[in-house]
């Protein structure tokens, strides 16, 4: 029972325009929708981007088929995440030639440690939540895909240029946007604590009824602290995450009066035509769903 997170996205970049798939060009897998989309952009037309796990699914618990293994076995690169992001992975990379070249997108990064007592000391994986972060996934992918196709070199250096360009644009919103917010509204409770990174960087507190979405158990001891902190802080809302049951979330909500206020995206892309087709959207319509939330006036 392989845990993939390696790009499977029906022929096409989530959130980009669906095209026929075009068998001329060299086949790049990533691990999961965020991967992707970042991959995509990085290599224009000269490469076929696909994620291994579809849309809207959970990354964490991932269990690869066999046509994911004939998928990744035609493909010239594999790209993932790493940091026990993928904890499928090594199990679904031994069945794979030894020839297909992989690289970890968060190669590089300094990741932060999971302040939690039940996993204490393993990374938080979600570092493509931080902008600045993001900028070394894009480095990453544009020396991986030199490698593959070095004829391309030029063209994938200016795109992943102009990518950072726009990360370095997101990475001034959100912080101009978070300074709105009153300094004891600045507070993030969600479901997974996926929002470490994005946390650290804009200056807010984070609470979450589970470290990552693979531990999911919500035990009476988290439930009460997070309930207790909620009421303390007088907090307007929660959050839940797209690719998780909200329901331990929505008992929080009614036990303390703040409103669950909205799905947010970070393991998974939506559809093209939802909120969140891509990572650059999908970080706008958090920080507007998140700040819609905690600007409310509590119950």
């Amino acid at each position: 029972m392989v845990a993939v997170t390696l790009v499977g996205l029906m022929g096409c970049t989530a959130g980009r325009p669906v095209r026929q798939q075009d068998t001329s060009r060299p086949k790049v897998l990533a691990s999961f929708t965020i991967l992707a989309d970042m991959a995509q952009a990085v290599a224009g037309d000269h490469l076929e981007v696909t994620s291994l796990v579809k849309l809207g699914a959970e990354v964490h618990s991932y269990e690869p088929t066999p046509s994911d293994l004939r998928q990744a076995a035609g493909a010239v690169l594999i790209v993932d995440n790493g940091l026990n992001m993928e904890s499928w992975r090594e199990r679904f990379y031994v069945n794979l030639p030894d020839h297909i070249p992989r690289v970890t997108l968060t190669q590089g990064i300094e990741p932060l440690s999971i302040d939690d007592v039940a996993v204490a000391g393993r990374p938080n994986p979600h570092a493509w939540m931080s902008p600045r972060l993001a900028m070394v996934y894009v480095e990453n992918l544009r020396q991986a895909f030199t490698k593959i196709a070095p004829e391309h070199g030029e063209d994938f250096a200016a795109s992943a240029a102009a990518y950072n360009r726009k990360l370095l644009q997101l990475d001034k919103e959100l912080r101009q946007t978070v300074a709105r917010l009153p300094k004891e509204r600045r507070l993030l409770v969600t479901c997974e604590g996926a929002f470490s990174y994005l946390a650290r960087d804009y200056g807010l507190d984070e609470a979450y009824l589970w470290p990552v979405n693979g531990d999911s158990e919500v035990t009476a001891q988290r439930l009460a602290g997070v309930v207790r902190l909620v009421e303390e802080r007088q907090l307007p809302a929660v959050f839940c995450e797209s690719t998780v049951n909200s329901a331990a979330q929505e008992e929080v909500a009614a036990t303390t009066g703040a409103r669950l206020a909205g799905v947010l995206y970070v393991d998974s892309l939506s559809g093209p035509q939802g909120p969140a087709p891509t990572l650059l959207e999908l970080q706008r319509h958090n920080i507007r769903t998140l700040m819609d939330g905690l600007l409310q006036d509590p119950r």
